[in-house]
């Protein structure tokens, strides 16, 4: 019997040193898409997913992204007053029930695998749990954790979300090695590489930044063993984990647009905003009107 991933770690302790001087002030998961900060889709599609408590791995100047999950009374006032009933709506809606929502610091940036580490009081070690790195913003009917539990809940053990890339990238990425494939399209996980030698990938599936994983890779990431930057990287634990437990990939169905960088940013504004009822047709035309594309 499967367990229920109630709990999702969202690491947002990053410096965005690639979007500069925009994030010298502003946290680089609150720059915003289209409406909304970069890392409320991941908090979105990780309720969507049936999660009940988020956990937040915060780091320096990053209480914006407390107080954006939180009530702003004095906004809250101003617009009942003035009869804006949708907008105040639209407000608490997106607010986190009391006691869903975690923080704890990441005082030093050692790495992702550190970052998940740094959650580990908050995590149930009988259970499993979600990794969203928020960057990646995914849309998809079901979303990829959702289309990941899914998979979770038939095979268990620790669930990896991947994408194709062309082969003659897999360099740039994080590889997974492939075995069995099954009826459903998810795969099982027997190996995995961070930015392989050109031409020795094993497959061109990459992890794309989410994971469903036992809580066991906490003991394996307090080891705080150093791997590729020098850095206490998420990927080596797993691959110690895979010794003990089963990994399978899924590959996900739908858009992922990279957000940590300028290209993937602009890239999800675009397509967001052509996706928006209200926006989409006058940004259609906008783009058209530049008569940029042939």
């Amino acid at each position: 019997m499967t367990q229920t991933i109630r709990k999702a770690v969202i690491p947002v302790a990053g410096l965005g040193t690639r979007f500069l001087p925009a994030t010298k002030a502003v946290p680089k998961e609150m720059l915003t898409v289209v409406d909304k900060p970069v890392v409320q889709y991941a908090v979105e599609e990780a309720q969507a997913a049936g999660i009940e408590h988020i956990i937040f791995v915060t780091g320096r100047n990053k209480h914006v992204i407390e107080d954006h999950f939180d009530h702003q009374f004095e906004l809250e006032t101003t617009l009942e007053q003035r009869g804006k009933t949708e907008a105040l709506a639209g407000l608490r809606a997106d607010l986190p029930q009391a006691g869903q929502v975690s923080y704890t610091r990441q005082q030093q940036a050692l790495g992702l695998g550190h970052a998940v580490w740094c959650a580990r009081a908050l995590i149930d070690r009988s259970e499993p749990f979600a990794v969203l790195l928020p960057d990646m913003v995914m849309t998809g009917d079901p979303g990829c954790l959702s289309q990941m539990v899914a998979v979770h809940e038939k095979r268990g053990g620790n669930i990896v979300s991947v994408e194709a890339c062309a082969p003659e990238e897999a360099h740039k990425y994080g590889i997974v090695s492939m075995g069995e494939t099954h009826e459903d399209g998810s795969f099982e996980i027997t190996g995995m590489v961070e930015k392989p030698e050109k031409g020795t990938a094993p497959s061109n599936y990459f992890m794309n930044g989410r994971y469903i994983l036992d809580a066991a890779i906490m003991d394996l990431l307090g080891r705080h063993q150093t791997g590729a930057g020098g850095e206490i990287q998420l990927t080596d634990s797993m691959l110690d984990l895979m010794a003990q437990q089963p990994f399978h990939g899924v590959p996900f169905e739908g858009e992922t647009y990279d957000c940590g960088s300028k290209l993937g940013f602009l890239s999800a504004n675009i397509a967001l905003g052509l996706a928006n009822d209200t926006l989409g047709p006058e940004l259609r035309a906008f783009i058209k009107s530049l008569d940029v594309c042939e």
